[in-house]
C-alpha cells in the first residue's frame, strides 16, 4: 500500500502556515525531508498552491523538486459546489486547471468535495454535529444527481486525456454524503477513471446521530473507492442539545474501526493511495506518524493473514 500525506497542519519551527494558504515557498528542504523520514509515499497538495507558481514550467520544477526528496505529487485538491450558481462556474473552471496541473505533475487523481459556502448566515447547517446539513443528499432529487453526472464527465473525459483519475469525496454539506449517494453518483458518471474518496470520517460528523453505521459504510463504498482521506474522530454526543461535538484524534484512537476499514478496502482490491488526513492541532509529526504507522501495521497484518479474500473487484478505475 501507499501513502499521502494530506497534511491539515502545516508547522515545522519556525514556521508555522495556515494549511489553506499556502505557498510553494512553504515546502521547504525541512518540511519534505520530515515528511519523508515519517514515513510518506507522496504529498496531497492544493491547486492554490500550484496556481501561485504561474507557468507549466515552474509547476513541473515543484513537482520535480518534491520528487527530488524521494516523494510524489500524489493527489491535487481542487474542491466546492459545481452546481452552485453562484460559485459553481469559478470551481468548474477551477477544476478543469487542476486537472491540467495533474498532467504537469504526474499526480494520479484531482479529488474534490462539493461543499458551497454557507447559505443563511445564522444557519449552523454549515457546521458539523447538528441534525440538519446544508446542501445533504437527503435534501436533493434525482434530477439533481443527473445534472452533476453530466458536469463530471466533463471533467472525467478531460482527465481521461491527460491519464488522471478524479475523484469525489464523500463529505459533509454535499450531496455526496454518504454510501447511497456515492453509489448513485459513481453508476450515473460512468467513466473508468472515475471514482470515490470514502471519507469516514465526514460520515463521522456529517450529523448530531451518523446516519450510517460505519462498517456499513466502508463495506458498501470500498469497491467504487480509487483515492482515501482517512482520519478519526471521537464522538462526544449531547442529545439534550440534539448535538455532537469531535475530538480529532489518530486512527488508532477514534470511533472508527480502521482494521474493519482497511479489511474492507483491501479485499474489494483498492489500490490507490490511503491519504493520512492530518491533526489539525499539537504536534502533527508525532500524531500523523502514529496514524501512519498504524495503517501499515494493520495492512500488513491483513495482508499477511489473507483475511480479505482480494476479489479483484474494485473500482479502483485507473486510466
Amino acid at each position: 500500500m501507499r501513502f499521502c500525506y494530506a497534511h491539515r497542519r502545516f508547522t515545522l519551527y519556525p514556521q508555522s502556515v495556515d494549511s489553506w494558504n499556502l505557498s510553494p515557498d512553504n515546502y521547504t528542504d525541512d518540511f519534505l525531508s520530515r515528511v519523508k523520514d515519517t514515513g510518506f509515499d507522496a504529498l496531497e497538495v492544493g491547486s492554490e498552491v500550484l496556481a501561485k507558481l504561474g507557468s507549466e514550467s515552474a509547476i513541473k520544477d515543484f513537482a520535480r523538486r518534491i520528487e527530488g526528496f524521494g516523494l510524489a505529487v500524489g493527489a491535487l485538491r481542487s474542491g466546492g459546489s459545481v452546481v452552485d450558481g453562484q460559485h459553481g462556474p469559478a470551481n468548474q473552471a477551477k477544476m478543469h486547471t487542476a486537472i491540467e496541473y495533474a498532467s504537469w505533475t504526474g499526480a494520479e487523481v484531482v479529488n474534490g468535495a462539493l461543499s458551497a459556502p454557507l447559505k443563511y448566515p445564522t444557519d449552523r447547517a454549515d457546521q458539523s454535529g447538528w441534525p440538519h446539513s446544508q446542501d445533504a443528499s437527503r435534501d436533493q432529487n434525482l434530477f439533481f444527481y443527473d445534472e452533476l453526472a453530466k458536469i463530471y464527465q466533463g471533467f472525467c473525459d478531460r482527465a481521461a486525456d491527460a491519464n488522471v483519475g478524479v475523484s469525489i469525496e464523500v463529505h459533509q454539506n454535499s450531496p455526496v454524503d454518504n454510501s447511497w449517494s456515492a453509489k448513485l453518483i459513481h453508476e450515473k458518471i460512468d467513466r473508468q477513471n472515475f471514482g470515490i474518496n470514502p471519507d469516514v470520517g465526514n460520515v463521522v460528523w456529517t450529523y448530531d446521530v451518523p446516519e450510517e453505521d460505519f462498517d456499513h459504510f466502508m463495506k458498501e463504498v470500498a469497491p467504487i473507492s480509487t483515492y482515501w482521506h482517512s482520519k478519526n474522530l471521537m464522538r462526544v454526543h449531547h442529545p439534550e442539545n440534539n448535538r455532537t461535538v469531535f475530538l480529532r484524534v489518530p486512527l488508532p484512537d477514534g470511533d472508527v474501526d480502521y482494521r474493519f476499514a482497511i479489511s474492507a478496502m483491501a479485499d474489494a482490491g483498492f489500490s490507490g493511495y490511503m491519504a493520512i488526513e492530518g491533526t489539525q492541532i499539537g504536534d502533527q509529526w508525532e500524531r500523523d506518524g502514529r496514524s501512519l504507522n498504524y495503517a501499515k501495521k494493520i495492512w500488513a497484518e491483513v495482508e499477511k493473514s489473507g483475511s480479505a479474500s482480494g476479489n479483484g473487484a474494485s473500482a479502483a478505475r485507473t486510466v
